[in-house]
């Protein structure tokens, strides 16, 4: 038997509340908000916030996901898709960063040698610091070229592969995936220019092609310009032999190129290098060894956070293996990172590479915010982090974006991540009042120009730095 139920009728105040309600439910943003004890941001600005993500054209034709955080009362502020995965591209380079400055001291490992009898056996680190063009120093250079030892080059204990998981095979001749290896020298670039209108101070001669290092002059194939008609300097993909066509059309330019790593290649470069016979020798690692320092490890930070440089990046994650007592192998790295140091995240990265340039990794914005809360940490003050960064309308991957308007100082410090269709930003905010905030701002899927993007980006950016105090 069905018992009948007696509802008793709804007062008129009590039915006006749950339309109340109900009205305020279906008109909540779409994404999420603390308010939270002590966090003291409007609820209309926030608000508002959520209404310029939520009504952008630009957004709404891509995949977009958005945290801002506020470090100061461990709060999140507002937050949309922040548990969904996205292709981070070179905002990996933040998890590079925190590797580093957990596991790396303050100067570069140079190289690992040990002395026997006449000889001296030597071991690379990863190390991109030796003979680089923009953060080299002669340490390395001195050290070697000074001793009267025979000399001999072991790369034993090389355990990686010299292009990452998930590249693109065919952007192997490109200078943004220079490959990996034990003894980086010159960034494993070959530099080629040609100017044809004059002779610049220790430029190349007039229409004359320029290679540096100079030994590299020996591995090129010219091909007739007749036979091809467009400009070609292209490397074979495992091989170091450069085909070259002078086309009459492109009488200037200046192209890196990576060279493809052998140990025969690297002793001969050094050789020539260094004016002094070095051999190779397939010696194992002892478990004993000196080590030679070189760079302070916050400029290779600065010069892979600034210009995003992938080459860094990728060797960095080899100097942390030579630290934690292994083999040079970058997902041994990952790995120690995994699985000691990224437990305070909510979201379980899929950390790939040391660049970006692998479309395997996956990060949310709640788990960059959480990142950068964890980098801040780190450092004494901001000004000590910021200089690392890229800033907004000054310096790095960001210096024609992100200006304040008004010509005040800059209110991002961020890093950017792009691959083809994909764009973000992750970093901090300061506002107007002063207050830092951490944020994410992930855009994946897009078929736009990512100048659109980044514009749409500047919008709410600017709105949060004037309008949240």
């Amino acid at each position: 038997m069905l018992t009948k139920l007696s509802i008793p009728p709804i007062s008129k105040p009590v039915l006006l509340f749950v339309c109340i309600c109900l009205a305020a439910v279906a008109c909540k943003p779409s994404g999420k908000l603390a308010r939270e004890e002590g966090v003291s941001y409007s609820p209309k600005t926030i608000s508002q916030l959520a209404t310029k993500l939520d009504t952008s054209s630009v957004f709404s034709s891509n995949f977009t996901g958005f945290a801002l955080y506020d470090p100061a009362a461990d709060r999140m502020i507002y937050a949309q898709n922040e548990h969904r995965y996205f292709t981070p591209a070179s905002n990996t380079k933040l998890f590079t960063f925190y590797a580093g400055l957990k596991l790396l001291p303050n100067l570069m490992p140079a190289l690992r040698y040990v002395s026997r009898g006449d000889s001296l056996i030597f071991w690379g680190t990863g190390d991109p610091s030796f003979l680089h063009p923009e953060i080299g120093d002669s340490k390395v250079y001195s050290f070697l070229r000074n001793r009267k030892d025979k000399l001999y080059f072991s790369d034993a204990n090389f355990d990686d592969k010299r292009l990452g998981p998930g590249w693109a095979w065919d952007d192997y001749q490109y200078a943004y995936q220079a490959e990996k290896s034990p003894l980086p020298l010159y960034g494993n670039m070959v530099h080629f220019e040609m100017d044809s209108h004059s002779r610049r101070e220790n430029g190349p001669k007039k229409g004359a092609l320029s290679v540096e290092p100079a030994i590299f002059e020996a591995y090129i194939d010219t091909i007739a310009s007749k036979r091809i008609g467009r400009f070609i300097l292209r490397r074979d993909i495992s091989g170091n032999r450069f085909r070259y066509n002078p086309e009459k059309k492109r009488n200037a330019f200046s192209l890196n190129k990576p060279y493809h790593y052998t140990p025969q290649l690297i002793t001969d470069m050094l050789s020539d290098t260094l004016a002094k016979e070095v051999d190779y020798a397939d010696v194992p690692l002892p478990d004993t060894t000196n080590v030679l320092y070189s760079i302070p490890t916050d400029t290779a930070y600065k010069h892979m956070l600034g210009p995003s440089d992938n080459f860094i990046a990728e060797q960095l994650l080899l100097v942390m293996a030579d630290q934690l007592g292994g083999n040079l192998n970058a997902e041994a790295v990952i790995d120690t990172m995994e699985n000691h140091y990224l437990d305070f995240m909510t979201d379980e990265p899929q950390w790939a590479d040391g660049s970006g340039l692998s479309r395997y990794n996956l990060f949310t914005p709640a788990s960059m915010v959480q990142l950068l809360a964890a980098i801040d940490k780190e450092f004494h003050s901001d000004q000590q982090l910021f200089e690392l960064l890229p800033a907004g309308g000054e310096r790095g991957t960001i210096e024609h974006w992100y200006a304040a308007r008004d010509g005040g100082p800059p209110y991002i410090f961020a890093k950017t991540g792009t691959l083809s269709n994909n764009h973000n930003l992750s970093g901090y905010l300061i506002t107007q009042s002063g207050q830092k905030l951490i944020f994410s701002f992930m855009n994946n899927h897009y078929i736009s120009s990512t100048a659109t993007i980044k514009k749409e980006m500047e919008k709410v950016l600017w709105y949060i730095h004037t309008d949240f105090e």
